[in-house]
């Protein structure tokens, strides 16, 4: 039954579609809200690697991009759009409530965190997946069908909507993660279950509508037919290789035997754009990374803006941001612009342009991944270790090492190393000799090295005597911008430290050091140092991003305690706004590639095809974020050199996209549908003339 439509402030506009559209908005900041905080959830709180990480988190987004073809079967051949919304977007919520409750860190064991993740994930990736290609086409089905202008001003709110929803979930949940504590820790429950509440209240905003929505019964598949003709018109003509048979103009005429030529002609229409999608997953592949790559990369970044401090999940908000401000700069500066200038700017060249500008930004991400290096520690080999001397006694110290040619110059007091040495062994471990001279004495103290560690030798005075102690070092940056610390107690008692308020560190007198401790980057001014003696005040300074201290608690004096801070791994020193222009380069070229391809892939196409591209269109998001998966399982390598495999692979696959395209004739589905017509027209007309008869044998 038709429902009589209700209009939105005497306009042509359904009432039904402000539903759509919240509910698309919610949806949005849902999915857009989880995924922005999925890669560092891996990285922090499975404390899984980076590689693991990236993959699984392109694994989920590739499943996002293939499950649509499931939703589109669902609502044109069995439940129709509506209700296939409905039954998804429910799917959909119980993912996001399985998907929180998994970030729980008090339920269960890693093994059970990781299943119910996963378990989340896919649920999530069934629910958004197969609602996508359902939404916006049913919100077209609420508009009349003369009113097409107003129905293409709702495409374009649909989209406002989308980028307004992953806009503000992108900055807003990174907050929740970061910014909010629970549990001791990052709040990936409440990050996660914010969306959660947003996507529940997407479905309720949904359902509410129900009694103003026009409600199109399903009336079958396209795809499949499409896939069903393709496969016939292949299998046909495997069965007739024989060369005694006649040829025929294109292998889709192996299916008229089943098939009406106008749908055979369609088909060849859509294949022919399909093939010019084969090389479009390789930039997929980079717009991707992103969330993953990109958000990793700003984790060992310098993120203080002066008046906030931006969290490294929270870069991904530009990209929708940028999206905004340079749609309306593309098609009402510079495209017109262009054509002033006379210049052919066609569909293809933009999306080439497009690749281009995506292959820039990455070429800057591996430069800026360069630079963030020159503060990591090195790499250390097999039989390869690091060392280095603090000395914390009064006068100078010279160290020798048994057989190594390293320190020849003495140690000063308190002297902050520019860097660690580097100590070659001779097996997976050796037994060293350490010579201490100080003021005419010499000392000799024997320790075990083992390889691929890094060690600080501690110099002091006890009871009136040097001595000495081989400590561990961190042997990479803390992850997630994080700073660390430890405490080497030089007073005659035990200390408790207190961070905070919130960190207890107890460190044993007589220069004993504690475990290192991560915290947020921040000036700790305000801590506490408990003796036996009394509580005394105790500032420890800027904890920096990526930065690694020790601490030396040399002694109380005026009522406070004295403390000697050495940096051991330096802080990250390069700005997060230097991401700022590869993001700008990769969102300019979002727009010339995405939007323009779209649009190209709708005008190649006849009416009744069009959803097929646009799955087609999908599958090559789902593939591009497949050969990320492979490549960050497969090929490790440095984050830099990974970067400019994905440059140079995406500047080859332009080249190859631009000789295809230069052979690509454009053409009017219309005047094709005309001209078919026209000759079913002429073929018939030749035919009056004939009449059946009755023959026998």
């Amino acid at each position: 039954m038709e429902v009589p439509l209700l209009k939105l402030c005497g306009s042509n506009y359904p009432l039904s579609i402000a539903f759509i559209v919240v509910n698309e908005f919610c949806e949005r900041f849902s999915y857009y809200g989880m995924r922005a905080v999925l890669t560092l959830y891996f990285l922090s709180f499975f404390h899984w690697d980076e590689n693991l990480s990236t993959a699984v988190y392109h694994a989920f987004s590739a499943l996002c991009y293939f499950t649509p073809v499931i939703g589109a079967i669902m609502a044109d051949s069995w439940l129709g759009k509506y209700k296939t919304i409905i039954y998804l977007s429910i799917v959909y919520v119980v993912g996001h409530l399985i998907k929180s409750v998994g970030a729980i860190p008090s339920l269960g064991n890693q093994a059970v965190h990781v299943v119910l993740s996963m378990v989340g994930l896919f649920l999530i990736a069934l629910g958004t997946g197969g609602i996508k290609p359902c939404v916006s086409a049913f919100g077209g089905d609420q508009f009349e069908e003369e009113h097409t202008s107003e129905r293409s001003k709702f495409f374009s709110i649909f989209y406002l909507s989308i980028n307004a929803g992953s806009l503000i979930s992108t900055f807003v949940t990174p907050v929740l993660r970061g910014d909010v504590k629970c549990f001791g820790e990052d709040c990936y429950a409440l990050a996660f279950g914010v969306p959660a509440a947003l996507m529940v209240l997407a479905l309720v905003v949904f359902i509410a509508g129900s009694g103003l929505y026009r409600k199109t019964p399903p009336q079958g598949n396209v795809l499949l037919e499409v896939c069903k003709c393709i496969g016939f018109a292949i299998k046909n003509r495997l069965k007739n290789r024989s060369r005694e048979i006649p040829k025929r103009d294109h292998w889709l005429d192996w299916a008229s035997e089943k098939y009406s030529k106008q749908l055979i002609g369609e088909v060849k229409m859509v294949t022919r754009v399909l093939f010019l999608f084969i090389p479009l997953p390789m930039f997929w592949a980079l717009f991707d990374q992103q969330g993953s790559r990109w958000t990793l990369q700003a984790t060992k970044m310098n993120a203080d803006f002066g008046i906030y401090v931006l969290q490294p999940d929270q870069m991904q908000f530009l990209n929708p941001l940028l999206i905004l401000v340079f749609i309306p700069i593309f098609d009402l500066g510079l495209y017109p612009l262009i054509d002033m200038c006379k210049f052919n700017f066609t569909p293809i060249r933009k999306m080439a342009t497009g690749m281009i500008l995506a292959g820039l930004a990455f070429g800057l991400a591996a430069i800026i991944e360069i630079k963030i290096n020159e503060t990591d520690m090195p790499q250390l080999v097999p039989e390869e270790s690091l060392i280095r001397v603090l000395n914390l006694a009064k006068n100078p110290v010279q160290v020798t090492i048994q057989e190594k040619d390293l320190f020849q110059q003495p140690v000063e007091t308190f002297q902050n190393p520019a860097e660690y040495s580097k100590l070659i062994l001779n097996g997976e471990q050796q037994s060293l000799r350490f010579t201490l001279q100080h003021q005419g004495l010499t000392l000799a103290f024997n320790y075990t090295v083992k390889e691929k560690s890094v060690y600080s030798l501690i110099v002091f005075e006890a009871e009136g005597s040097l001595s000495s102690r081989l400590i561990t070092d961190l042997e990479a940056k803390p992850e997630n911008g994080l700073a660390a610390v430890r405490f080497i107690n030089g007073l005659s008692q035990d200390v408790n430290l207190t961070i905070d308020s919130r960190k207890f560190i107890a460190v044993q007198k007589n220069y004993s050091p504690s475990e290192y401790s991560l915290l947020e980057r921040d000036r700790y001014n305000n801590g506490k140092c408990i003796t036996e003696t009394g509580e005394f005040p105790l500032e420890l300074g800027l904890l920096d991003f990526g930065a690694s201290y020790t601490i030396v608690i040399t002694n109380i004096s005026g009522g406070a305690v004295k403390t000697w801070k050495s940096e051991d791994i330096k802080a990250n020193n390069v700005h997060m706004a230097w991401q700022l222009p590869q993001y700008l380069l990769i969102s300019a070229g979002e727009v010339m590639f995405s939007i323009t391809g779209l649009a190209f892939s709708y005008s190649q196409s006849p009416a009744s095809m069009k959803s097929v591209l646009q799955a087609g269109w999908l599958l090559t998001v789902a593939v591009g974020n497949t050969f990320v998966l492979i490549v960050a399982e497969a090929a490790p390598m440095a984050q830099w050199a990974e970067f400019v495999l994905f440059t140079v692979l995406l500047f080859a696959v332009c080249i190859i996209f631009s000789i295809m395209g230069y052979f690509y004739v454009s053409v009017d589905p219309e005047d094709l549908e005309e001209k078919e017509e026209k000759r079913e027209t002429s073929s018939r007309g030749n035919m009056i003339g004939l009449v059946t008869q009755k023959t026998k044998l």
